[in-house]
């Protein structure tokens, strides 16, 4: 540009916006304001500054240094001021105005993956080694999710505490040392960032000294006495100086902006800059503030109204910076981009609305939260359960409140406060009614000392079912059992836990080391398996029905296999053997005796067998009685047929009946016995 700030088209009235270049932490502090408010005025509502005329030609005596004295030959003279004109272009290069340097916005480091250690690390680093403007947002967001870990740290802590059958009341939470370790590191952020501000404010106000100096420099221009394409060259290099310097004080940016425009302009009437130059230095400003124009519509398409406002600031700030443009385009050009910063100003109001209705929700919510543990409070509770599932749905609530999003910032500490109250209210109430059952609590402590006891007595078994059974009871029964005097309440839990400890671990080692015997087991069935599937009966069925019972005792002698193949190496020997014993020659009733011999075995490791073989017990014996009750009245019935036709046929066939049904209470008794013998229905 070769007119920076030359009747600066109509001075923006911008304050709304703060669009003075600033440090990182003010764009904060406007964020956090929550002033959704757009541009404060427009180019319009500013008095126009007088514009000085454009020149078509430079002053006779400026040209006279120039080209070599007044008597030259009016025909000479424009010819010298032509050679002048072309010096200027030659002498003063294309790109003298600053192009705009390309921002380059590295995406945010994603710390989501890293542990609650990794965070501490890496905040240590940032606030030790960078500059608080430049990692303001990677602390926060270190922040955020190292006490979101904690958080959830502490949840599971609390989780695993009540699910070993600790009590909600009794629960102390647990104290990350990297806890205050962060936060003696936030406390050093704030302060570096407090001093970062300091040093910031006294930048801006030697920025505002240097311009100011600059200023001075300017107006000293015109009266020196030399060329003036080289008062040109110095004027252009102070330009660039003054918009090197910094941000300066937001009080101070309308007084410095009019007095440089003053005397930039007293500088150019000096001079009187040919038409050719500013018209080319008009065009210049006019392509720039196109392609602002361009850059402020294409946030319309940002989706987050914030970051558009923000970069719509720096727009403005770049707007201000830029020269006049042609007379002719001035308005249109204004106009377009005063359309596309409403817009986006709107779109920022709009954001700003949306989330004060979003909070007036959140506040609503959390007020129903109150009222709700408030009414808990307020109730008669007159029973350690009653109290104990009050506390439960209090700290439900809890939970609740804390997915709740931010009330309104003027009544969000207070409802904090208030729900606080109630649920303090309402957990020393419960502290004072434990406190008033000490004598209860002095029982409830005998019965879980009886406990241990009893847990002492079991920890050596090696009856591990029965054992294991009865500790679960014993726990379930601990349970049950009310609050005891905090003093005791950990020590007797320990020794509680120890004896339960003690057995269960012993017991894993057992099996630990049945694991190995469990794959010899299953190799020895399968053997027996392959046996019978190889096993040929004979001539002699006696014999060979012998050696099958012996094949079913060795079956029952080995033990356990693993698990996973249990199911299937007992379905493979039951289907061998019995198809064994159907090629067998014998008796229909010692066939099915032997194979409900063989079910049984198998049932035998199933751990859920006992319920359903005592139902098979109970229904032979039903079976039994009703086949007994036949038999008497087909007995009885005979005696009828007697004196009937066809009588000899009917009583046959009730004959054959009645000793059908004897055979098969035969079977059902002897499968009784079995299962009288095998145990599994105890």
């Amino acid at each position: 540009m070769l007119c920076h700030g030359v009747n600066f088209d109509k001075e923006l009235n911008l304050k709304g916006l703060n669009m003075t270049k600033k440090n990182p932490d003010d764009s904060v502090r406007e964020e956090q304001s929550g002033t959704p408010e757009g541009v404060a005025g427009t180019e319009d509502a500013i008095p126009e500054k007088k514009e000085p005329e454009a020149v078509t030609e430079m002053a006779s005596d400026a040209l006279a240094d120039e080209t070599g004295g007044e008597n030259t030959s009016k025909t000479e003279k424009t010819k010298k001021r032509k050679r002048a004109s072309a010096r200027h272009e030659e002498e003063i290069p294309a790109d003298d105005h600053v192009s705009e340097p390309e921002n380059i916005e590295l995406p945010p480091v994603d710390y989501t993956g890293y542990t609650k250690h990794d965070l501490v690390e890496t905040l240590v680093l940032l606030v030790e080694n960078r500059p608080p403007s430049e990692i303001r947002n990677d602390v926060e967001r270190i922040k955020s999710l190292f006490y979101k870990k904690l958080k959830q740290e502490a949840e599971e802590r609390k989780n695993k505490f009540l699910e070993s059958g600790g009590k909600i009341e009794e629960y102390r939470p647990w104290v990350d040392p990297d806890d205050a370790k962060v936060k003696h590191l936030l406390e050093k952020f704030r302060e570096r960032k407090t001093d970062y501000s300091k040093i910031q404010e006294a930048e801006k106000y030697e920025n505002l000294k240097k311009k100011y100096e600059i200023i001075d420099k300017i107006k000293d221009l015109v009266n020196r006495e030399e060329s003036i394409n080289k008062t040109f060259h110095d004027f252009r290099a102070l330009q660039n100086e003054w918009h090197a310097v910094g941000v300066v004080p937001q009080t101070s940016l309308k007084d410095l902006w009019e007095n440089y425009h003053h005397t930039v302009e007293v500088f150019y009437d000096y001079i009187k800059i040919n038409k050719e130059l500013r018209d080319l230095d008009l065009k210049k400003n006019l392509e720039i503030k196109v392609l602002l124009c361009e850059k402020a519509e294409a946030l319309l398409l940002e989706p987050n109204a914030v970051n558009a406002f923000r970069a719509l600031q720096d727009y403005h700030n770049q707007w201000r910076e830029i020269g006049p443009v042609p007379q002719e385009s001035k308005n249109d050009i204004w106009d377009r981009f005063k359309e596309a910063t409403a817009q986006i100003n709107r779109r920022h109001h709009e954001y700003f609305e949306k989330q004060k209705d979003d909070q007036k929700k959140n506040l609503d919510a959390k007020i129903a939260l109150c009222e709700e543990v408030e009414a808990i409070r307020n109730e008669e509770m007159k029973s350690f359960r009653e109290f104990d599932e009050k506390a439960e749905k209090v700290v439900e609530l809890q939970k609740i409140w804390r997915t709740i999003g931010f009330a309104p910032k003027k009544q969000n500490n207070k409802v904090y406060q208030r729900f606080r109250d109630a649920c303090d209210a309402f957990f020393e109430k419960k502290r004072s009614f434990y406190s008033d059952n000490k004598e209860l609590q002095l029982n409830n402590l005998q019965k879980k000392i009886d406990l241990c006891v009893q847990a002492e007595a079991l920890q050596d078994s090696t009856d591990w079912k029965a054992t294991s059974d009865a500790l679960i009871k014993l726990q379930k029964e601990w349970k049950e059992v009310g609050p005891v005097p905090r003093k005791q309440s950990e020590r007797c839990w320990k020794r509680f836990r120890k004896a339960c400890d003690h057995f269960f671990n012993k017991k894993t080692s057992y099996f630990n080391e049945l694991d190995t015997s469990y794959e010899d087991n299953l190799k020895a069935k399968l053997e027996i398996i392959d046996e019978l599937e190889k096993f040929e009966p004979g001539a002699e069925v006696q014999k060979a029905f012998d050696r099958l019972k012996e094949l079913q005792r060795k079956w029952t002698e080995v033990g356990f296999v693993p698990f996973e193949k249990k199911d299937e190496i007992a379905n493979k020997y039951r289907n061998a053997l019995n198809n064994q014993f159907d090629r067998l020659k014998i008796a229909d009733e010692d066939k099915s005796i032997l194979k409900y011999k063989t079910k049984l075995d198998s049932l035998k490791v199933n751990p859920k067998a006992s319920r359903k073989v005592r139902n098979e017990r109970d229904k032979f014996f039903t079976k039994i009685k009703q086949l007994e009750s036949d038999i008497v009245l087909w007995e009885n019935n005979i005696g009828f047929f007697a004196k009937s036709k066809n009588a000899d046929t009917m009583i046959r066939e009730v004959e054959d009946k009645i000793e059908n049904a004897k055979k098969l209470i035969k079977t059902l008794e002897e499968k009784v016995r079995m299962i009288d013998q095998s145990g599994l229905d105890d």
